[in-house]
């Protein structure tokens, strides 16, 4: 959808001039917070790929991250089937809330779903690659190089297979999590995302 064509269906007289939009991180799925936009605020975004909106309390425009740096990059928009809400997917830098955390939601202590929390495990892999290495494990494995990490993935791939031809459940969930665990460091060591594997899945099933 063109810049044209989402700002000519968007109904601003049901909304009043300023439209809900509802940030999603594009690569985990988390809701970080929620905003205004006016038809400015919604070219200013598209034309900068920087999201701005509307502030009601600054009675200005107001791209996130101005004074902070926690801008919001946008990925896309989409609109409702009301063309009263906007759905906006964004690589955010640094946490979106004032307060400092991830989401505006972070204080509800609500639990994360499976794809945030794997999402936010790849990103701790990422902190902990130049890391000292007697602060982790995981930092530990990064010291020890490529080809260290490589032999953990191949020994944690055949004891997935042994305990899956043993009829053992509970030993295939543990040796699927050091599978899972170990592939995402490798992927880190190479420079490599999970982003990256799913990619080819797509493109795979298309």
């Amino acid at each position: 959808m063109s810049q044209q064509e989402l700002a000519t269906r968007i109904d601003w007289e049901k909304v009043d001039g300023l439209v809900p939009a509802i940030i999603q991180d594009f690569g985990s799925s988390q809701v970080l917070m929620m905003g205004y936009m006016n038809q400015d605020a919604l070219a200013k975004t598209l034309e900068t790929e920087k999201v701005t909106f509307f502030s009601r309390t600054k009675n200005r425009l107001w791209t996130k991250g101005e004074e902070s740096g926690n801008s919001l990059n946008l990925v896309n928009i989409s609109l409702d089937c009301d063309n009263d809400t906007l759905l906006i997917k964004v690589n955010p830098v640094g946490p979106t809330c004032h307060t400092g955390t991830t989401t505006c939601w972070d204080g509800d202590k609500t639990e994360e779903t499976q794809l945030v929390w794997l999402h936010q495990l790849e990103q701790l892999l990422a902190e902990r690659k130049n890391a000292d290495p007697d602060s982790s494990y995981t930092a530990s494995l990064y010291a020890r190089g490529t080809k260290r990490i490589s032999q953990k993935v191949g020994e944690e791939g055949v004891e997935v297979a042994l305990a899956a031809t043993s009829g053992d459940k509970a030993e295939l969930v543990c040796e699927s999590a050091d599978l899972i665990y170990h592939l995402f460091v490798l992927l880190q060591d190479q420079g490599l995302s999970f982003d990256d594997v799913i990619n080819k899945l797509k493109e795979r099933h298309k």
